[in-house]
């Protein structure tokens, strides 16, 4: 099946008589009629649900689609995007490992991984998506676990080199996770560029209406935990919290890391997406391949509008010829990019404010990627922890505002922003 296909039937296929579209199964517990029955699940030794905590059929079906679209062999999904990025890395990395990062990524993410989880006693070494070899070289440590980075960076929309740094993780024998949020797996597929492990915040251009909260962990089921087993412990010895079982050897490189996210992590953290979300989720997902095409759309013809406009000093869309990333654009998103851009207010950070209180269509708020057109000032919300020095390596200036294109008409989104722009 082609993607757009996988939109609507991955994930699900109902026999004689079952419903059309799967049913949520909104139940906390699962009975079974001997003890024996429910030991076997305990001791992962059979399929099926005993709670929700850890894994639900509804979740599981939604999950199994976006694995198809991403062409990985399992999935998991998570209460949240945070949620997922943490786990794609402590699910690998503990107290005393390093994991080497982009510095164009979510400020949330940033600052979990650079102050949430280095409380935990994970190092982290952030390099430029666009550092040199050497300097990306210089960042490994015989200790790190992976490498994390983002398709399309929010906000800066940085195209991220995913072949060199598969290339370069693969060289010191540990995984590449990417958050593909923003690129969705109807635009890129990081997987066929090396990437190892994929994240999502469902809660964007999945979900697309604003209506529910989720994440999602994809494994493309391609890295030998085995072949490096003294890296990973984790997955390739016993683990006596489950009866001694050793992920790698029981499930293989195909199964192996989800499955210990499931019975280690979301069993301790109980970060699951609830069957509800799940269904909403799955809804979303059905159009996912059609909004894709009709964002980007609009967002083609209001980065060429803002790339003219004498109150706009800078425009970032990789889509833009004249953008910096338009080129490494076409290699991995052929077909698109996203629907959001980015751009600099003549005048600075007071301008870009009074910019944004002048607009009536577009709200502001801290979401992205749905149906609704929103914008944000980064520096004063989303990466408001960062210094100015962090600021500056993530992409994100003080003058620079985030606007993500729903699914209005484009010339009514144009309108608004012209006669916002000419307010000030």
């Amino acid at each position: 099946m082609k993607t757009d296909t996988k939109c609507i039937h991955a994930g699900y296929e109902p026999k004689n008589g079952e419903p059309r579209l799967f049913p949520i199964v909104q139940s906390t517990t699962f009975k079974y009629d001997t003890s024996e029955d429910m030991g076997k699940l305990f001791d992962l030794e059979a399929d099926g649900y005993f709670y929700s905590r850890l894994a639900n059929p509804t979740n599981d079906r939604v999950a199994a689609k976006i694995a198809a679209l991403e062409g990985g062999t399992a999935a998991i999904l998570t209460s949240s995007g945070q949620a997922a990025n943490f786990f794609s890395v402590f699910n690998i990395a503990t107290a005393g490992d390093h994991v080497v990062a982009s510095t164009a990524i979510y400020g949330g993410t940033y600052n979990l991984f650079n102050v949430t989880m280095r409380k935990m006693g994970i190092d982290f070494t952030f390099v430029s998506p666009e550092c040199s070899d050497e300097e990306l070289e210089a960042a490994f440590k015989p200790n790190t676990k992976a490498v994390f980075g983002e398709t399309l960076a929010n906000p800066s929309l940085i195209v991220f080199d995913i072949e060199r740094f598969a290339k370069a993780a693969h060289a010191h024998g540990v995984p590449l996770i990417v958050d593909n949020t923003f690129a969705t797996p109807i635009n890129c597929h990081p997987f066929e560029w090396g990437a190892d492990i994929v994240t999502h915040s469902t809660t964007k251009y999945m979900d697309g209406h604003d209506a529910t909260i989720g994440g999602c962990v994809v494994d493309s089921g391609n890295f030998d935990w085995m072949a490096h087993a003294d890296k990973f412990p984790g997955l390739t010895t016993p683990d006596e919290s489950y009866h001694g079982i050793t992920y790698a050897e029981r499930f293989g490189k195909e199964g192996a890391y989800i499955t210990k996210i499931t019975a280690q992590l979301m069993r301790d953290f109980g970060s699951i997406q609830s069957p509800m979300n799940a269904y909403i989720l799955n809804l979303g997902l059905e159009s996912l391949a059609v909004r894709m095409e009709r964002h980007c759309s609009t967002a083609q013809k209001v980065a060429e509008f803002l790339s003219s406009h004498p109150n706009v000093t800078k425009v970032n869309y990789p889509g833009l010829p004249g953008d910096p990333f338009y080129e490494r654009a076409k290699k991995y998103m052929p077909n698109g990019t996203c629907g959001v851009v980015s751009f600099c207010v003549k005048g600075g950070r007071k301008a870009a404010e009074e910019f944004m209180k002048h607009l009536k269509l577009a709200g502001i708020e801290t979401h992205v990627a749905d149906a609704r057109t929103c914008i944000l000032h980064p520096a004063s919300s989303t990466h408001r922890q960062l210094t100015d020095e962090e600021l500056v390596a993530a992409g994100v200036g003080p003058d620079q505002v985030r606007l993500s294109l729903g699914l209005e008409n484009a010339d009514d989104i144009i309108d608004d922003l012209k006669q916002a722009l000419e307010a000030i």
